[in-house]
């Protein structure tokens, strides 16, 4: 592991995952969680402000990056109920399966190696009727913006800890055993090529 990927990109991915817009956007779908939440790329804990004490049992909080957990470890602290992490990659994670009320995927699905194994691990861990709630940039709808993340994601992807501008979520999570319940979309102030969100929930097939 090298020193820009130990040291200095868990720091970048703080402060971008930070900024005001994207915080709005947690705004809007972490209250929703309920029970016995998976947060899957838990990052530097910066959902934690916003999930509904009254609502929320307990969270594991999986990441495979030790730096950005210990981040969040930080910002557990004072949490009105339990916090487990748990420092691994979405692909395989040690939770039992059907333990999970709520699975949480917040702006992690564009870096997940396996995006598609790790969707369906997330199924595996929610209870029958519990829920995948998602926020995420997307591929974009407009042609122009499309040609500038298709053209920048090599370059973008190895700067960016293996972020891709250009996966069609919806699709993603459609074709890993999801029904999608509901579905949001807009472009949030930002850089064009990695401002277009889609949020929402979806349930196992």
């Amino acid at each position: 592991m090298g020193l820009y990927t130990r040291f200095i990109l868990p720091r970048v991915v703080h402060l971008t995952c930070s900024s005001k817009p994207t915080t709005r956007q947690r705004m809007k779908l972490i209250p929703r969680a309920e029970g016995r939440v998976v947060e899957v790329g838990i990052g530097s804990g910066l959902n934690l402000p916003f999930y509904d004490p009254d609502r929320v049992q307990r969270i594991w909080g999986v990441d495979p990056s030790r730096e950005l957990v210990s981040m969040a470890a930080s910002a557990a602290a004072d949490a009105p109920f339990e916090v487990e992490f748990v420092s691994t990659g979405a692909e395989a994670m040690p939770v039992e399966s059907g333990s999970a009320d709520t699975v949480v995927v917040t702006y992690s699905l564009c870096s997940i190696r396996e995006p598609g194994p790790a969707l369906r691990e997330m199924a595996r861990v929610l209870r029958r009727g519990g829920r995948l709630l998602f926020c995420e940039h997307c591929l974009a709808p407009d042609a122009g913006v499309r040609r500038w993340q298709n053209g920048l994601n090599p370059i973008w992807r190895r700067v960016g800890g293996g972020c891709h501008l250009n996966r069609d979520i919806p699709d993603l999570i459609r074709s890993s055993g999801f029904e999608i319940l509901d579905v949001d979309s807009m472009y949030i102030p930002g850089w064009r090529p990695a401002s277009f969100n889609v949020w929402g929930s979806a349930t196992a097939r």
